[in-house]
């Protein structure tokens, strides 16, 4: 275990977008190593796709009015992916993306997306991303997913899993500007494939 807290020291000490998930997909394989004999571990690709979710949030800019104040939480939204969830609750416990803590929170259907920053949607709900998307227009909420075809309907960052069987990323710029975000390009220089923008 001592080496898996110095990976997660060198996470959280700010490297580059590459680093710090290659240092998280380290240590989560290291945790499932460390774990398995114990009891039944997560499956690593829902703790890897935990640690990308929490990893965007400081290549992301939101419009100062998505928050309510300058010390309002940052919400992540999860919907019909609780083992991911569930990993997210202890990845960000204590932490902040810039001067704001960070919360996760678990959504169920027919709850309200409001006061929303980030929005995981599970690949039990895909079915359901286009009505997600609509009910988020106006919103400057972050569409997370891990459906094939999802930016299609409306997602902005889709996890993929590469023939390799590492987890990337694919993103659809436009979506995200036509939502008030803005990618950082260091993050847009890792994903898998980029739709472009307007601007």
């Amino acid at each position: 275990m001592g080496d898996l807290a110095l990976v997660a020291s060198r996470i959280a000490a700010g490297a580059t977008l590459r680093r710090a998930l290659a240092c998280a997909t380290l240590a989560v394989s290291a945790f499932a190593a460390t774990a398995a004999a114990a009891q039944p571990a997560v499956p690593l690709e829902r703790t890897v796709k935990a640690a990308f979710v929490h990893k965007f949030v400081p290549y992301v800019e939101w419009p100062l009015h998505a928050f309510d104040g300058s010390d309002a939480p940052l919400v992540i939204g999860v919907l019909g992916a609780d083992t991911i969830a569930t990993e997210l609750q202890q990845i960000v416990a204590g932490r902040t993306a810039g001067d704001r803590p960070l919360q996760v929170k678990r959504l169920r259907e027919g709850e309200p997306l409001t006061g929303l920053h980030l929005i995981f949607v599970g690949r039990g709900e895909a079915s359901r991303l286009p009505a997600i998307v609509r009910a988020l227009q106006g919103q400057p909420t972050l569409v997370v997913t891990e459906s094939a075809g999802a930016l299609n309907a409306g997602s902005m960052i889709n996890l993929v899993v590469a023939p390799d069987g590492r987890v990337r990323f694919e993103v659809a710029l436009d979506a995200a500007e036509k939502a008030g975000l803005r990618l950082s390009s260091r993050m847009l220089a890792l994903a898998q494939a980029v739709r472009a923008g307007g601007s």
